[in-house]
C-alpha cells in the first residue's frame, strides 16, 4: 500500500489469537465501467481493511437482475448478495454521484437486500460505511442517500464517511490511489468501521432486541400451537 505511511497505522485491530474471529466485511460498489472509480476506491478499502485484520468480500454486482425482474428472486446472484450480507458483521457501501445521486445499480443491490428472510434479518445490526466518488467538485449527495438507507436497513452506518472528489485524478495507470487527503480519509473510515465493528459485536443482540419483534414471533408460535392442536 504505498499510499500508507504504516507507522502511524503499526498494527491490526484484530490479529490471530483475539478473541473471536475477523471481523467480517462486506463491500458493494455502484458502477460497471471498465475503469469504475468506485469499484477502485472500494478495493482500496479493502486493502486497508485487511491490514487492519478484517476479512473481506466484494461483491461483483455483474450479473445482478433488477429488484422484481426474476420471480421469487431465484437468481444465482441474488442468492450470493443475500448470503454475503449474512456472513457479514459491517459492510461498505461506495457509490457514484450520477444526477446528484446513487446511481441504480447501488440502490439495486440494497433493494435486493431484505428487511427480513423468514426469521433471519440480512443487515439488522451490521455496522455501515458510506462513500462516494464524484467525477467534479466534492458533494455529499450520495453518503446522505446511503445514511438513509442504512438506517432504513436498521445499521449502525458510523459516523465518518468518505467523498472522493475528481476521482479521475486520484488513481494511477494500475488503479492504485494515489497520495492525498482523500486517500487518509478512506484510511480514516476503515480504521472506524473495524472498531465500531469490534466494539459492537458482543453487544449486537441487545442492540437488535425489539419488542415489536418478540410480538410477532410470539403471534407465529401462538398460531404453530393452535394449528398442530388442531391436526
Amino acid at each position: 500500500m504505498p499510499a500508507l505511511q504504516r507507522e502511524l497505522l503499526p498494527s491490526p485491530l484484530w490479529k490471530a489469537g483475539d478473541a473471536g474471529h475477523a471481523p467480517r466485511i462486506l463491500l458493494l460498489y455502484g458502477s460497471l465501467r471498465e475503469r469504475s472509480f468506485s469499484r477502485l476506491a472500494t478495493e482500496e478499502a479493502a486493502r486497508i481493511l485487511q491490514w487492519l485484520g478484517a476479512e473481506t468480500r466484494i461483491f461483483d454486482p455483474r450479473d445482478l437482475p433488477f429488484p422484481d425482474q426474476v420471480a421469487g428472486d431465484d437468481h444465482p446472484a441474488v442468492h450470493e448478495l443475500r448470503a454475503l450480507s449474512l456472513w457479514s458483521e459491517g459492510q461498505v457501501w461506495c457509490s457514484p454521484e450520477r444526477h446528484g445521486q446513487v446511481t441504480g445499480l447501488m440502490k439495486a443491490q440494497i433493494d435486493q437486500l431484505p428487511l427480513s428472510m423468514g426469521a433471519v434479518r440480512p443487515t439488522q445490526g451490521r455496522t455501515l460505511a458510506v462513500m462516494q466518488v464524484s467525477g467534479g467538485s466534492q458533494s455529499f449527495n450520495a453518503v446522505n442517500t446511503l445514511r438513509i438507507l442504512g438506517r432504513w436497513m436498521r445499521m449502525f452506518t458510523i459516523p465518518n464517511q468518505s467523498s472522493v472528489a475528481t476521482a479521475w485524478k486520484e488513481f494511477d495507470e494500475a488503479g492504485r490511489m494515489r497520495p492525498s487527503a482523500y486517500y487518509d480519509r478512506i484510511v480514516d473510515v476503515m480504521e472506524e468501521l473495524v472498531r465500531f465493528t469490534l466494539l459492537l459485536r458482543p453487544q449486537i443482540d441487545q442492540l437488535t432486541d425489539r419488542y415489536s419483534e418478540r410480538k410477532e414471533s410470539a403471534k407465529a408460535m401462538a398460531e404453530f400451537a393452535s394449528a398442530a392442536s388442531n391436526s
